[in-house]
């Protein structure tokens, strides 16, 4: 039988390599993530102890109160990690242009539609404004300074209003100065917004904005799938 010229495909490293993995791109960037980690994870096995120690019972009761803290340490490290991991993540794109993009495609959470793709660019600048639609309305995430983007907004916000008329418009800008949001934060602040939609007109709304979907030229620069933060392989 003649071998095959192709090489084999490589193998994906297992969850533990993968974990590994997020952990040291963590650290790198993120210095108080190992301090966080070890808290939450030491945390619930001194409760633990001290729990039984005071309840009493015998070893199998501290044996057992032990192994409940153990568990419950592992998942809050979990978690922790998932979200510094994120966070760093961020962290490496923050500044680049179409970065607000790869958040609003995989970082929002439930209630919240967003894609990855500016809906209004210049093309000189790379000034950008995306869309999401969520409970909160309809919100035009800003990248570049005031000054540059009011035009590019304003216009924006009349197209919006025109097509949905009575539906609230939030403008958040993404940076450090103030009065802007960090890109990290872009998705905790679209929850804080007060509820203006039900899960049915958040699909209405958001159906209705795609008629005004054109083709955009994307300036050089921008590009989403460089930037995109693949949620799945932080977890």
């Amino acid at each position: 039988m003649a071998r095959s010229s192709s090489a084999p495909a490589q193998k994906e490293p297992g969850r533990l390599k993968q974990m590994w993995q997020v952990f040291q791109m963590t650290r790198r960037y993120d210095s108080l993530a190992v301090w966080y980690i070890v808290g939450v994870f030491v945390a619930p096995i001194a409760l633990a102890v001290v729990l039984a120690l005071v309840l009493g019972g015998g070893w199998l009761n501290i044996t057992l109160f032990v192994i409940a803290g153990i568990l419950a340490g592992i998942l809050l490290a979990m978690l922790v990690l998932g979200r510094r991991a994120e966070r760093a993540a961020y962290k490496q794109i923050e500044g680049q242009p179409g970065a607000s993009g790869a958040v609003l495609r995989s970082g929002l959470r439930r209630n919240w539609i967003g894609a990855e793709m500016p809906v209004a660019v210049n093309a000189k600048t790379q000034d950008a404004v995306f869309r999401a639609v969520g409970k909160g309305g309809i919100v035009l995430v800003v990248e570049g300074p005031e000054t540059r983007t009011k035009k590019l907004v304003d216009d924006e916000r009349r197209k919006v209003a025109r097509i949905v008329p009575n539906v609230p418009i939030t403008v958040i800008r993404v940076g450090a100065g103030e009065g802007e949001v960090a890109l990290h934060r872009i998705s905790p602040t679209l929850n804080k917004l007060p509820k203006a939609l039900t899960k049915p007109e958040i699909s209405a709304v958001n159906n209705r904005l795609a008629s005004l979907q054109g083709s955009l030229p994307i300036p050089k620069g921008i590009d989403p799938n460089k930037v995109r933060a693949q949620r799945g392989k932080l977890r």
